[in-house]
């Protein structure tokens, strides 16, 4: 949902507090209210966290709602479920105070997005070329609607998609030592 009618720039959107905890995304100078997860999307997310801190990824480069200023047709920031920092960024934002990695700073190794029912456009389309565009090595899809976990890798600047379901292991670059499945993923939902 639209908050404002009037379009924003990054700045106007930094300083932006409506004195509530809503948390918002902006969409090429429009500020979108983000509603509260649900529980099958927040389940999912703290899943692939735990996964990911198994895997030898430290926790400190691990973050879930951190901010990422992308570029569009006019400057947006997105709120992934789950981000993986490389050290650089984990040290850019050390004692920052707000967590948000600006156009300035390096990309984030990996994104996921867990889908929620009517966000299915923005995750698979304009998520998809936002955080392409901003050099994200890896963005997973994860559809508990679909019933499917989709990786895209970032090659020569476009995403490679592969789409995995049920029993299917799932191949990701950034790990090495991987046996999950898409099943494994979704049993959450």
């Amino acid at each position: 949902m639209t908050i404002t009618t009037q379009k924003m720039t990054l700045e106007e959107f930094l300083a932006y507090d409506d004195g509530t905890d809503n948390l918002y995304e902006l969409e090429n100078g429009e500020l979108i209210w983000m509603p509260s997860e649900s529980e099958i999307n927040r389940r999912i997310a703290m899943f692939l966290l735990a996964y990911l801190l198994q895997q030898g990824i430290p926790s400190y480069r691990l973050t879930m709602k951190t901010e990422v200023a992308v570029s569009g047709a006019r400057v947006s920031v997105r709120l992934p479920d789950l981000l993986v920092l490389s050290e650089e960024l984990a040290t850019v934002l050390e004692g920052a105070s707000r967590s948000i990695v600006l156009m300035d700073m390096p990309p984030p190794l990996l994104a996921v997005e867990v889908v929620s029912p009517n966000q299915e456009k923005r995750d698979y389309r304009y998520k998809r070329s936002e955080y392409a565009a901003r050099g994200i090595t890896e963005y997973w899809i994860v559809d508990p609607i679909q019933q499917q976990v989709t990786i895209l890798e970032l090659i020569e600047g476009f995403y490679e998609e592969k789409v995995y379901r049920g029993s299917d292991r799932i191949y990701s670059p950034l790990l090495t030592k991987n046996d999950l499945t898409a099943e494994e993923v979704l049993q959450r939902s």
